[in-house]
């Protein structure tokens, strides 16, 4: 059985983690499958959207502490697994050309709940639980969260759920802005789903753009960020996309987007 399963239906790949005995804790071999189905999901032009969740009854409680400890008895520490897995995984999420649905099933914690938090667009059921888990472990945060979270809640919010590592619930998180919509948790799986396939369906190019524009502007000037929206602009202009829901704005009709 795989660590992480994938498949692809009406141009989304879902791509979710499968370890619910140890709620999808994150292994070496596990981290690999990830990276691997995540890539395949960015590199795939069928593919316009993608879906994060996990099985059963967690989304993902972050690093496995077994493989963790054995690794720190052999002397090994991290084993290089913030560079080597996290780091690329959370790039990948990032920079894709499309668009990533995050849906939280249940427990997200430490590196778990970084990787929601990396996804553009998030949301929870309503017995879903975060916990920024690294502090009560004596690490600090890693898998982008120091980046992520602040850019979501606040430095100072994010200050205190990194410090603290107090879990909070699916309300709480709604009310932080960590995630757009709560719904039962017999709900998620379809909600998500729709949810990706409605961005699916919409125009490829302009979200990609959208993603480099907010990523750019995050950490740059003014200036700069109008100069590269300009750029952005100019490339969008020049799809078919576009030029396709102009005329269907002006005839009044609904667009059709192809991601193209």
């Amino acid at each position: 059985m795989n660590d992480v399963r994938y498949s692809v239906d009406d141009a989304v790949a879902t791509v979710t983690l499968n370890r619910p005995e140890a709620m999808n804790s994150l292994t070496t071999r596990m981290k690999a499958e990830l990276l691997e189905a995540l890539t395949r999901a960015s590199q795939a032009p069928a593919v316009r959207a993608v879906l994060l969740t996990g099985s059963e009854r967690a989304f993902c409680a972050g690093q496995d502490l077994n493989e963790h400890a054995a690794n720190l008895e052999a002397g090994r520490g991290l084993d290089g697994t913030v560079r080597a897995h996290y780091n690329p995984i959370v790039m990948t999420i990032a920079e894709m050309g499309k668009p990533v649905v995050a849906a939280v099933n249940g427990v997200a914690a430490g590196a778990g709940a970084a990787l929601a938090f990396a996804c553009d667009l998030r949301i929870a059921a309503d017995k879903a639980k975060f916990a920024m888990a690294f502090s009560g472990v004596g690490l600090a945060p890693d898998s982008g969260a120091s980046w992520t979270l602040q850019r979501l809640v606040g430095r100072a919010r994010a200050t205190e759920l990194l410090l603290l590592g107090e879990p909070f619930d699916a309300t709480r998180a709604l009310e932080l802005g960590i995630v757009s919509k709560v719904v039962p948790a017999d709900e998620l799986a379809a909600a998500g789903h729709a949810l990706a396939v409605r961005l699916a369906q919409g125009p490829t190019s302009a979200y990609a753009a959208t993603k480099r524009a907010l990523e750019f502007a995050a950490s740059s000037s003014l200036a700069d960020a109008l100069a590269l929206e300009a750029d952005l602009q100019d490339a969008c202009a020049e799809t078919a996309d576009h030029r396709n829901a102009t005329r269907a704005f002006l005839g009044k009709e609904r667009p059709v987007f192809e991601g193209r």
